[in-house]
């Protein structure tokens, strides 16, 4: 079992930046393939960025190539998502993820334990 809690959602203009935090407990932490989802009003769910469980293969979605990094921090138990260069089109409630023993996964579906997800707004 892995409980997953989000923070670091916030306001902030176009072009800024801002840095999810996801804090996991349970056992086996760095077992857990993690994956950074988002949802915006209206729309389904969809993958943002992944990170394998063995930490060496990420995964981005071409809307936020080059601006987002995933990484994690096995020892604090700790995914994180930094977003640069923030648009308007990036405003949704973002949801971290994980799944044992995953490798890249872009589908919400091979994800077994959700966080309750933090709200990003990023304003014109």
């Amino acid at each position: 079992q892995v409980q997953l809690v989000e923070s670091g959602g916030g306001l902030v203009q176009a072009g800024g930046s801002l840095r999810l935090a996801c804090a996991a407990s349970g056992r086996s932490f760095s077992s857990y393939g993690m994956g950074w989802f988002r949802q915006a009003p209206g729309k389904e769910r969809g993958i943002v960025a992944a990170l394998s469980w063995t930490g060496d293969s990420t995964y981005y979605a071409d809307s936020v190539k080059g601006r987002f990094t995933i990484s994690r921090d096995n020892a604090e138990n700790m995914v994180y998502l930094q977003m640069n260069r923030l648009k308007p089109e990036d405003t949704a409630v973002y949801y971290c993820a994980a799944g044992y023993g995953l490798g890249i996964r872009n589908s919400r579906h091979d994800y077994e334990y959700w966080g309750q997800g933090t709200q990003v707004t990023v304003s014109s």
